[in-house]
């Protein structure tokens, strides 16, 4: 129970220092620690003209993408690199890979509240794509893959209201259908930077991940 607690406590404290929603830790907004204090935590949390340096923003905007996917440092440099082999605008090739994850797609469908629970669904061996399960969270969908639970997931009672009430809404490049009795998701376009599910300045982003190669 103690564990929980903090655990909650945590994220709420993480949101307020960063000043953002970030849903993949399962808030809405109506119900988030930035509507319940807009401020930082912290004695000096609600102390006004509070500068932050150049080098402050661009880890801001850093800090947001690791913990709202719940990265750590490494996987999101691997990304990167990735995405500048891919294209000279590397950080529209990265939006289109982190969205494209198994964890954060199971997450986007809506089958599971946060991404930490649709990663550790993933883990399990509870998440089918085309019909296969696949246990790597870190697993890149493919365009036109389903994305399905095992029979007895569909069962759970998370999973039961996450579908009724999910955190985010369907975005554009997910389609989520009834197939007999289960909810089927298919990847039905390429995400775009625009998609990122939180205010997200990216070109502070780019400057600090200018060096990675």
């Amino acid at each position: 129970m103690g564990n929980k607690k903090q655990r909650r406590e945590s994220k709420f404290k993480i949101q307020r220092q960063l000043g953002v929603l970030l849903p993949g830790l399962g808030d809405k907004k109506e119900k988030g620690p930035i509507a319940r204090r807009p401020y930082p935590p912290g004695f000096h949390g609600k102390t006004k003209n509070r500068r932050t340096s150049e080098f402050g923003l661009r880890l801001k905007e850093k800090q947001k993408v690791r913990f709202h996917y719940g990265l750590k440092e490494k996987q999101v440099r691997v990304l990167i690199k990735k995405s500048k082999k891919l294209e000279s605008n590397w950080v529209t090739a990265f939006a289109n890979i982190i969205e494209r994850r198994l964890d954060n797609i199971v997450f986007r469908a809506g089958f599971l509240p946060t991404i930490p629970a649709a990663r550790q669904a993933v883990g399990h061996g509870l998440v089918l794509v085309n019909g296969k399960r696949v246990d790597i969270p870190s697993y890149i969908v493919p365009v036109g893959a389903e994305i399905t639970l095992v029979k007895k997931m569909y069962e759970n009672k998370l999973v039961i209201s996450t579908l009724k009430e999910p955190t985010l809404e369907l975005p554009h490049f997910l389609k989520l259908e009834k197939k007999g009795n289960q909810d089927v998701a298919t990847l039905i376009d390429n995400p775009m930077l625009a998609d990122i599910p939180f205010e997200f300045d990216h070109q502070y982003f780019i400057e600090f991940y200018g060096r990675v190669a």
